[in-house]
């Protein structure tokens, strides 16, 4: 399939893309705002620097990034766009009014034309894996730069890249920069035809999390508001519906051991809320929730993190976690996070994702992967069990973390170069 074909293809989903949208507007109220944006038909201003992170995560690593190129560039205009409700409120947490935020439209040729004509950007950045051939051949057309940051691409996506070279080799190699996190990841652009000066070996934006004090005090104190000072906490974060009952399984086998643990169960998006409740409820626990701010008395035996935006602190109200998506074919989420907050990490079988983050983490003893429900609850209570070998684990997650800072800076100065030259 090429671009022309794909293009085509596209248009004839548009019934279904629509259907889909609606789909989760029935699920999420977020998503029934703003398809105006979704469409390419929203009225935006001209901006030098365009910058897309898909959602919540990408956001979030993007942000000391897009804070660092504006700092240094601050006679430049900044567009910052998402594709999801999360990702369009950590923009609006972090930036306010002082860029110009939209949903990314959907990559048909139309919108995406009329997105770069009323933009106008000099250069166009890319956060991780969000590449649409639309967009990269239209922005080519008028001669935007254009980088891929924070670059990655897992096994399973370099296949099907491959699978479809007529279309993603001319989308790859129109890219000038990809900076990217692993050499892995590097020799898989290169397998797919990108000339190997295009790429640049950076490291993971997502090692330099730098923990909020207060955040981290937060935590303390909202741990002993639970009354849960000196009993075992533990949080499965990011956690998604087919893992639910699988995470309460190996909670009722903690309970067997430490009868005043709490489990917090965080579903990665928010229309999952009211049907983990549901499943807390049935497998008859003790729920609160805190999103209605409920009391975590001493027999509250797990609570629902239903709010967003706080998941790195509820990871500092804990001992030990485990990231979700991996226990079912979701390819997982970022182990980073817990990591950086000295907590021993658990992830399933299928983190591609984050592969090679998650090697790093279990060659240094930091992380373990399990099978399901008795696997995971056997290595949360022995961790409990034994001091030693919880502070080896949290000792060897937090040395991971700090080794491998240092993305920030080496993307920064190869993107910045890249702005400077872009404007003359």
């Amino acid at each position: 399939m090429n671009r022309t074909l794909y293009s085509l293809f596209l248009y004839l989903l548009f019934p279904l893309v629509v259907m889909y949208l609606v789909f989760r507007a029935i699920k999420s109220p977020d998503y029934r705002r703003r398809w105006s944006e979704r469409f390419g038909l929203a009225t935006l201003q001209p901006t030098d620097v365009v910058v897309h992170s898909v959602s919540m995560g990408e956001t979030l690593a993007a942000i000391p990034l897009i804070k660092k190129l504006m700092t240094q560039n601050p006679q430049m205009k900044f567009t910052v766009t998402t594709t999801s409700p999360t990702g369009s409120a950590e923009v609006i947490k972090a930036f306010g009014d002082k860029v110009q935020h939209c949903y990314l439209p959907i990559d048909f040729a139309y919108a995406v034309k009329r997105f770069l004509r009323q933009t106008q950007p000099k250069c166009l950045i890319i956060m991780e894996t969000e590449l649409w051939p639309n967009l990269i051949h239209f922005a080519k057309h008028d001669k935007i730069s254009l980088v891929l940051a924070n670059a990655r691409l897992s096994q399973k996506s370099a296949a099907k890249y491959a699978s479809k070279p007529r279309l993603s080799s001319p989308m790859l190699k129109q890219l000038d920069l990809i900076l990217v996190q692993t050499q892995a990841e590097s020799e898989r652009f290169v397998r797919l035809g990108v000339e190997s000066q295009q790429i640049h070996l950076c490291g993971s934006l997502k090692f330099d999390l730098t923990i909020d004090p207060q955040k981290q005090q937060l935590a303390v104190q909202t741990r002993e508001q639970w009354l849960r000072s000196h009993h075992p906490v533990w949080v499965a974060g990011s956690v998604h519906p087919g893992e639910f009952d699988i995470i309460l399984a190996a909670h009722k086998q903690v309970l067997v051991d430490f009868p005043e643990a709490l489990l917090v169960l965080a579903p990665r998006h928010p229309e999952q809320f009211n049907l983990a409740a549901i499943t807390i409820t049935q497998a008859g626990f003790k729920l609160a929730r805190r999103s209605m701010h409920d009391e975590v008395t001493h027999d509250v035996q797990v609570l629902l993190g239903d709010t967003m935006g706080e998941l790195l602190m509820l990871y500092g109200t804990a001992d030990q976690a485990f990231v979700g998506g991996t226990l079912i074919e979701g390819g997982g989420h970022n182990p980073l996070e817990p990591a950086a907050m000295g907590l021993p990490v658990y992830v399933g079988p299928n983190h591609w994702n984050f592969a090679e983050i998650t090697e790093l983490l279990a060659n240094a003893g930091g992380l373990q992967c399990v099978a399901g429900a008795d696997d995971l609850a056997q290595v949360l209570i022995a961790k409990w069990n034994n001091n030693h070998a919880y502070q080896q684990a949290s000792t060897a997650a937090l040395s991971v973390v700090k080794q491998n800072r240092g993305a920030l800076s080496k993307q920064f100065l190869l993107i910045n170069s890249l702005i400077k030259a872009s404007a003359l």
